[in-house]
């Protein structure tokens, strides 16, 4: 029986698809209201921690980016326990001072994502609009910063991630384009998964773990595909190493702003909502609307 004082959910991007050094592991199984996850979740104890491990691609790297069920993803790690979520996902590079290897624990997103859906409250008969303009959490990000730094890596606290559609890469001209809005780095996965860890309630963090330079860099078209392999793999052996440390010091969500994200930001009326809707969001909405 763990004794863990904390739980977390942890979704691993590109090559990271396990973790080791975890006790008490268990494998939970769960369907959603709104299908099944990538995976099953892995769960374990890992230093004074409850970790909530989910692939996001699934096992073997089978799911792209735009095919991933975001929803059921973070449903189900809420389901499971999980206080709060971190996101460790491979990017490109869009800045000279973030080299392939770095680490960004970002604090803003940008959304060029087109066809996804971004949202719990998407069904006839129940509207709900949460607060945004923060869409990480102040303190698990720089409990996560400490901790890489912790881990030896090399962290830029701070910056924007700007999520494309994928799976296919920028053209040059939206390369240049980004640059210009100063993103930090650029990947596919964190939108919608931001957007509903929020509507979850659940606090919400970023490791950006950059591969190579995109295509704006006038040396990326040196840059080989084992090259990429070879700097995600150092990615991945480092972003372990960083969730050994993170778990032993991950802060209490209590009163974090995420944890009463739909407090207020329901607008139907309670007695509009159909009982089918009702149960289908329990796990949203059943500490608000009975």
């Amino acid at each position: 029986m763990s004794t863990a004082s904390r739980t977390l959910g942890v979704i691993g991007g590109s090559g990271l698809y396990e973790l080791e050094r975890l006790t008490d592991v268990e494998e939970i199984r769960l369907t959603t209201p709104f299908g099944a996850p990538s995976d099953a979740i892995v769960a374990g104890t890992l230093q004074d921690t409850r970790l909530l491990f989910l692939p996001r691609h699934g096992k073997g790297h089978h799911l792209p980016p735009h095919r991933v069920n975001y929803r059921a993803n973070v449903l189900a790690l809420k389901m499971a326990g999980a206080e709060q979520l971190l996101s460790v996902s491979a990017v490109g590079s869009m800045r000279e001072d973030i080299h392939p290897g770095d680490m960004v624990v970002v604090d803003q997103f940008i959304d060029r994502t087109r066809h996804r859906v971004d949202t719990f409250f998407d069904d006839d008969g129940i509207v709900a609009h949460v607060e945004f303009a923060r869409p990480i959490d102040a303190q698990l990000a720089a409990a996560l910063a400490s901790a890489a730094r912790r881990a030896g890596a090399t962290v830029h606290q701070g910056g924007v991630y700007l999520c494309m559609e994928g799976p296919q890469f920028s053209t040059l001209a939206e390369s240049h384009l980004y640059r210009s809005w100063n993103v930090s780095v650029i990947g596919m996965t964190n939108f919608p998964e931001a957007r509903l860890a929020r509507e979850a309630e659940l606090p919400y963090a970023t490791l950006a773990m950059a591969t190579d330079y995109d295509c704006w860099h006038e040396g990326h078209d040196a840059v080989t595909v084992e090259a990429v392999v070879a700097v995600m793999r150092q990615n991945v052996a480092k972003a372990k190493e960083i969730i050994v440390e993170l778990a032993k010091s991950v802060p209490d969500p209590a009163g974090r702003p995420a944890t009463a994200a739909l407090a207020g930001a329901i607008i139907t009326q309670p007695g509009s909502i159909s009982a089918e809707v009702r149960n289908k969001l329990r796990p949203l909405i059943g500490k608000y609307i009975t």
